[in-house]
């Protein structure tokens, strides 16, 4: 008996708890529910109408966690889980694929806030307080002629 509940203890060659993945990844248990119900992660019912997810899953919510972290969204992320055969678990060269995709999004976005801070810290100066107007940023309100919203930021501002 003592052999058996050190085995649960330990994790292995079970499956775990919701409650058991909140607290060995570090994520509340409605977090899980939320990925859950999402579907970014699976489980499956035992007899007593409990969820029990595989061990792998820790991998998994790791996985999504880091990509939050960088500030994907849930759609972003779903779909790369999602191109994993079975929901399997991410592989060392699943997580070297994820990754470099998500890099190159960071890089866009990096770059991105760059121009924005290099755009703030020229223009605060002016005091024109006029994006309409000013000849600087927007001479004649070109950007205007385009429709609404901002358009500074995108790829296209090479014009």
């Amino acid at each position: 008996m003592r052999t058996r509940s050190i085995r649960k203890e330990s994790g292995v060659g079970t499956e775990l708890s919701v409650g058991e993945v909140a607290a060995r990844s570090g994520v509340a248990v409605s977090a899980i529910h939320f990925y859950e119900a999402k579907g970014l992660i699976r489980s499956r019912r035992n007899p007593g109408n409990q969820r029990r997810y595989p061990r792998g899953i820790l991998r998994r919510v790791a996985v999504i966690k880091v990509a939050q972290r960088i500030g994907l969204p849930l759609k972003v992320i779903h779909e790369a889980l999602a191109a994993l055969p079975d929901g399997r678990t991410p592989t060392a060269a699943d997580w070297r694929r994820l990754s470099a995709l998500w890099k190159k999004e960071l890089d866009t976005r990096l770059e991105r806030m760059l121009r924005l801070r290099d755009s703030l810290s020229g223009c605060i100066g002016c005091g024109c307080l006029s994006l309409k107007a000013c000849p600087l940023r927007n001479p004649k309100d070109r950007l205007g002629e385009e429709g609404p919203g901002p358009r500074l930021l995108d790829p296209i501002e090479s014009r």
